[in-house]
């Protein structure tokens, strides 16, 4: 079976929206399917529903009339299981189950030939666990969609130990065939998505949990200054509480409680008050019809800084005070506001370090893009006057971010991680370099994939900042990557293999 072959015939078990999708997905690309479920009717109900959405789309004028009319013409609702016996290929995409799902693999293997192949489109259970009791092992693999599947791009395809080389190159060719871009992933908890995805959320929440910033911040950081199209509590919003905290949990567990995969008591906190996020109208903010704007900053009530001084090399930040209209003194006056830009510390390490006045340092994040938004903090017993003429002066040009001190600011941690666990993915070898970063992007709508975002902040600043953040907090949450030390010391790309 190649992308070549006039005809394919797959069978999908599981007429829920994952197994919709992979059907409409599939019929779209010219393949015919056969649509099973266990349910009465089910299958018959999710082929209507397919209908429904292609007819919708004609309507929109996204779909020709006669394309949608033989998408349709290729899902077949099957009222048996025995409707599944002669297909080349069958998915299963029922209940995360093993018991469910190793009950239906022993039906398939007494009715399919022994040639078909046999993927699991689980998106946690261990490909080797279904495919322990498998008579043909060889054929069995994992093939995961991402819902909505006739939108998403992305399939994880995920061998199990005894899974033959030709029914990987068989399933990546299958998903190419209908629209997909496949990687190739090893049989590790949460394959590469629902792992390497848990770093952005996962932060965000350690640094709302220490009171730094709230999650509107937190949220415009990293749209502004890292380019993310969703902030992490958007996302996690739009995803719901009763879906990412399990997984983030099962990750935890199965990496034997690594620190760089734990979340908070808040996020527990959430599922168990039944604040889920869109689907119940009330997450990390308000939903629904009269739900407040969110506001990020209130603004600065104070005259802009007219000079700032400026300690350290940092050319980003004597440029950026220059653009937004302050005069830069060429020494500390003993009066106007100290202008510091650290990696990975707070503003309290930096002037106890350098010997400042912490009552006028005011700490700035250079670290990411600076043109829209600008993130600054104080260490305590700062003059608020001072620190809020700094950000009045900012905000003259930018919109600013006031947040508590802390060790790599808000962009400065989150990026930092991300691009962490993708060189621990990388050094595990959960899929290639090249597979990491394209699963990233096209899994999570990322903006760059985290080896990708390492090589553009710099190997040696990610290195650092975890480096600072590791001695600072003395929590091996930020333990680097030994994928990302020795690059950073060799002075190579993060994606040099």
């Amino acid at each position: 079976m190649n992308q070549r072959e006039p005809s394919i015939s797959l069978g999908v078990v599981g007429a829920g929206a994952m197994g919709a999708g992979i059907a409409q997905a599939a019929a779209a690309s010219g393949i015919e399917v056969h649509l099973f479920d266990a349910r009465e009717q089910a299958a018959k109900q999710a082929c209507d529903a397919i209908g429904a959405r292609l007819d919708k789309r004609v309507e929109q004028g996204k779909l020709a009339a006669d394309e949608a009319g033989l998408t349709k013409q290729r899902v077949h609702p099957e009222g048996d299981l025995a409707g599944l016996k002669d297909c080349d290929v069958v998915i299963e995409a029922i209940v995360e189950d093993l018991g469910a799902k190793t009950s239906l693999f022993e039906q398939l293997e007494d009715l399919l030939r022994p040639e078909a192949i046999l993927a699991s489109n689980t998106s946690s259970i261990p490909i080797g666990a279904l495919a322990a009791g498998r008579r043909h092992r060889g054929r069995f693999a994992g093939m995961h969609f991402f819902n909505p599947v006739p939108v998403m791009k992305l399939v994880e395809v995920i061998a199990g130990p005894d899974t033959g080389a030709a029914v990987l190159d068989q399933l990546a060719g299958l998903a190419r065939r209908m629209g997909k871009t496949p990687v190739h992933v090893r049989d590790t908890p949460g394959f590469l998505v629902n792992f390497g995805g848990r770093a952005y959320p996962t932060e965000a929440l350690a640094i709302v949990q220490e009171n730094v910033a709230t999650p509107a911040q937190v949220d415009a950081v990293m749209r502004d200054c890292h380019g993310f199209r969703m902030g992490p509590f958007e996302l996690m919003d739009l995803t719901g509480m009763d879906v990412n905290f399990p997984v983030t949990r099962f990750v935890h567990e199965c990496y034997f409680y690594d620190p760089r995969l734990r979340s908070t008591p808040l996020h527990r906190y959430m599922v168990e008050t039944g604040q889920l996020g869109r689907k119940t109208g009330r997450g990390f903010f308000q939903h629904g019809e009269g739900a407040p704007d969110t506001v990020d900053e209130p603004g600065f009530d104070a005259t802009a800084a007219a000079a700032v001084f400026v300690h350290g090399e940092s050319s980003l930040l004597r440029e950026l005070a220059s653009e937004c209209g302050a005069q830069l003194l060429d020494s500390d006056d003993g009066r106007s506001p100290i202008l510091v830009a650290p990696l990975g510390e707070d503003c309290t390490a930096y002037v106890c370090r350098e010997g400042l006045d912490h009552r006028r340092a005011v700490a700035v994040d250079t670290l990411g893009d600076t043109r829209g938004r600008v993130t600054i903090m104080a260490a305590p017993g700062a003059d608020g006057q001072l620190v809020r003429s700094v950000g009045a002066l900012f905000s003259g040009r930018r919109n600013v971010t006031l947040i508590g001190d802390s060790p790599g600011f808000i962009g400065q941690r989150m990026a930092a991680m991300v691009a962490n666990l993708g060189c621990e993915m990388a050094q595990g070898g959960v899929a290639s370099v090249e597979d990491i970063d394209c699963a990233m992007r096209l899994g999570l709508n990322y903006p760059l994939g985290p080896l990708e975002m390492a090589d553009a902040l710099g190997v040696k600043t990610i290195y650092l900042v975890l480096q600072q953040l590791q001695a600072l907090t003395g929590d091996d949450r930020y333990r680097p990557s030994q994928w990302l030390r020795r690059r950073a010391q060799l002075g190579l790309s993060a994606r040099e293999c």
